[in-house]
């Protein structure tokens, strides 16, 4: 009896830290409502769900949760084609702009859309059924089908990365930029300023192979767990975030001291290129 019960407490005390380990993760992720979806810039996903009714003149239950479920996907799909719509490429321009200026990038956003990965489906009481859809903005085993690749170009990316040498040792593994209260929104390619409005970072510094693998920059609330992040770790450097700037509120400046210390220290910042950028916001 009492290693039964010490089993089961055993049992209860590891699903209380699961419980509570998700809890924290979900808390420290950045996630932006958008209409019927949401974008999670923290894991590069962009999600939404929709529901179905079931047929009540389907000849059978089977039939009549099958046209549900065929239904619930169908909506999800509009769903997560009107929230991809809205997602910020940068501080001037939202997906939807960019799908409505070129026909090359609606078409291959509509067939991103197409092919979102279902990944849970809710069966409820009523016969009704809600299926979740997910696409991701960046990905390292299918990067030419993100939509990264799709809105942001390869030759719009890697412009200066010529000017960054390969260390073989860097001294900094990867870039904080600490953007607590400052207000800013997230976007697939942010610039990074100093105070007399050159760039420090941003697009065209990146290779395009690591831009659609992992994403321009990722984001973040907890700025002592991001320390640890992959992305960045083990040995990140932390810089403040002095405002921010752009229409859309997407771009963050820096000192310019900070920027200098960058700029000096330049042999060392091969991890621009591989998009090893973290920016922690509220």
């Amino acid at each position: 009896m009492r290693k039964r019960e010490w089993a089961l407490g055993f049992l209860a005390a590891a699903f209380c830290f699961f419980l509570l380990s998700h809890l924290s993760w979900a808390q420290q992720a950045v996630i932006q409502a958008v209409g019927s979806g949401e974008i999670d810039w923290s894991e590069q996903v962009i999600r939404a769900t929709g529901s179905g009714a079931p047929n009540p003149d389907a000849p059978n239950v089977a039939a009549a949760r099958l046209g549900a479920e065929r239904a619930a996907k169908a909506d999800a799909l509009r769903n997560i084609l009107e929230t991809i719509k809205g997602v910020r490429i940068d501080s001037e321009t939202l997906v939807v702009n960019a799908m409505t200026q070129n026909d090359v990038i609606r078409t291959r956003v509509q067939g991103i859309v197409r092919g979102a990965r279902a990944v849970k489906t809710r069966y409820l009481s009523d016969g009704a059924v809600e299926v979740t859809v997910e696409i991701r903005m960046a990905s390292a085993t299918a990067p030419s089908n993100t939509l990264t690749a799709t809105v942001l170009p390869p030759q719009t990316l890697g412009t200066q990365t010529q000017n960054i040498p390969k260390a073989g040792n860097p001294v900094y593994t990867g870039v904080i930029f600490d953007a607590r209260g400052l207000g800013i929104r997230p976007a697939m390619s942010p610039k990074v300023l100093d105070e007399d409005g050159r760039e420090v970072y941003g697009s065209a510094f990146v290779s395009a192979e690591w831009a659609t693998k992992f994403g321009i920059v990722g984001y973040a609330k907890d700025l002592e767990a991001s320390k640890q992040n992959d992305r960045v770790a083990a040995n990140p450097l932390v810089v403040k975030g002095a405002k921010v700037s752009g229409t859309g509120g997407c771009d963050l400046v820096i000192r310019n001291a900070d920027a200098q210390e960058m700029r000096d220290m330049s042999k060392n910042l091969s991890f621009l290129e591989q998009c090893r950028v973290l920016i922690v916001v509220d």
